[in-house]
């Protein structure tokens, strides 16, 4: 491995689905047409689950989870802070038990820590780890081995840190032990919470000031919770500092139901006529509602009852009923608030009356997959009209009519977010969907298709 260059991080690649039976993933195939209603409650929040894990770790005293996330990529979050020492219990029905090491307390793992496919466990962990005095490896699935890291390893070597990459700047990343880190002042070219938290790691190990200036709003997790955790920040708009040599003190956490995942059932429920459902306990954190946000511009039916903070989290219950749609260009500002929604997004796009545009989304490019290309590949599948571009994608809905989807076959691409959103296409199509590759869909929501299938949804979930 060599240090990577400056050069211009690329999209990553659309992978090509494995054509070797022994390599073949679990399928979902689903019905076509159906309602969605009734109660439920989707999993824990999964940027919550990460930051609870990493900061109860690094705290003083334990700190007591509640509505854990037990999907794959933050149980290797969880793995790895058992791997550096850290007493974890759970977890148990989403509980979990984090006895704090103290910022110094982290111990050498003596092997390298498995991500998985978690892009969040190993951006916030290279940060965290710059400032340990042992070397570390990080490694990944080759999903995120293929996703770019540049953009959070430059600015943590501007801190002084030492991270080695490959030469095209990718994992598996080499974390070394340095004399002392130093706090920058940092202007982000691209709006990402994953440096931006990274950076903030690094700086509770630094000496001076480190402040991170975004252009846009991006999810502000890591500072709630920070702030809760006792640990001194100064926010004002665009722009949030820290300095380095503080405690954390640790607290009692309760995880939301993740906003992501219920962005599914909420475009679920808005396309297929009858639907009724209830969202229990949804996280409305104001940096996370740009699904909310753009449904409701688009017509979207979606009421908000019983709002309600819970720990340093704005938390409610979500009522969707469906309602026709029409097509918009979805505004500038929110694109950063609903960066992780666009897969489910574009079935709504696809449900709508007229042209959905969407510009500024480069960073959809570079997630577990090409998400725009993926997208509008397996939209043209199911007989859509869908328009490439260089930053997002044009799609042309059909409407009110019932069968706005063929039926046909799609694959996911081994990305979590692109199978369950075809999932929810077949409420709106004229024959069967079949999504191949889904293993990966337990990374964020372990269960989704028995969740679905309760709600109303025809799926079934075929075994490799």
């Amino acid at each position: 491995m060599t240090p990577s260059s400056r050069a211009t991080e690329p999209a990553a690649p659309v992978s090509t689905p494995a054509s070797n039976p022994a390599s073949r993933q679990p399928r979902f195939v689903v019905a076509p047409g159906g309602t969605l209603r009734g109660q439920l409650r989707v999993p824990g929040d999964k940027s919550i689950s990460h930051r609870a894990i990493m900061l109860g770790a690094i705290a003083d005293g334990v700190t007591e989870i509640s509505g854990f996330l037990e999907g794959a990529d933050a149980l290797a979050t969880l793995a790895a802070f058992r791997a550096m020492g850290v007493v974890i219990d759970g977890p148990d029905r989403g509980r979990v038990r984090v006895m704090g090491a103290g910022l110094e307390g982290l111990r050498d793992p003596g092997l390298a820590l498995a991500m998985g496919n978690s892009g969040t466990s190993m951006r916030l962990l290279s940060g965290l780890l710059s400032g340990q005095r042992f070397a570390t490896t990080l490694t990944g699935d080759a999903s995120l081995s293929r996703r770019p890291m540049r953009r959070v390893t430059e600015p943590l070597r501007a801190m002084g840190a030492e991270i080695e990459t490959t030469s095209a700047g990718t994992a598996p990343l080499v974390v070394r032990p340095v004399a002392n880190l130093h706090g920058i002042h940092y202007r982000m070219p691209v709006a990402s919470a994953q440096v931006k938290s990274s950076l903030l790691l690094a700086g509770l190990y630094a000496t001076g000031e480190t402040c991170v200036t975004e252009p846009a709003p991006t999810r502000d997790h890591t500072e709630r919770m920070l702030t809760a955790f006792g640990y001194p920040l100064e926010r004002t708009p665009g722009r949030v500092c820290l300095h380095g040599g503080g405690r954390l003190r640790a607290i009692p956490i309760a995880v939301p139901a993740d906003i992501s995942s219920a962005a599914f059932f909420l475009v679920g429920a808005s396309i297929a006529p009858g639907s009724e459902l209830l969202l229990q306990g949804v996280g409305l954190n104001p940096t996370r509602i740009g699904v909310i946000n753009i449904l409701r511009a688009m017509g979207a039916d979606i009421g908000v009852e019983g709002l309600r903070e819970e720990g340093a989290e704005p938390v409610a219950d979500l009522r969707v009923r469906p309602a026709p749609l029409r097509g918009i260009e979805i505004p500038a500002d929110q694109v950063p608030l609903a960066i992780d929604e666009f897969p489910a997004l574009f079935i709504a796009a696809a449900c709508a009356e007229g042209e959905t545009l969407l510009t500024g989304a480069e960073e959809l490019r570079v997630k577990e997959s090409d998400r725009i290309a993926v997208m509008a590949e397996g939209l043209t599948a199911l007989g859509i009209r869908a328009e490439v571009l260089p930053d997002g994608i044009r799609i042309v809905g059909r409407g009110q009519r019932p069968d706005v989807f063929t039926g046909g076959r799609v694959h996911s691409h081994d990305d979590h977010r692109i199978a369950m959103s075809f999932a929810m296409a077949a409420l709106r199509a004229s024959g069967p969907v079949e999504i191949e590759d889904c293993a990966n869909v337990d990374t964020s929501f372990p269960g989704f298709a028995a969740l679905a299938a309760g709600a109303g949804l025809g799926i079934v979930e075929e075994a490799a």
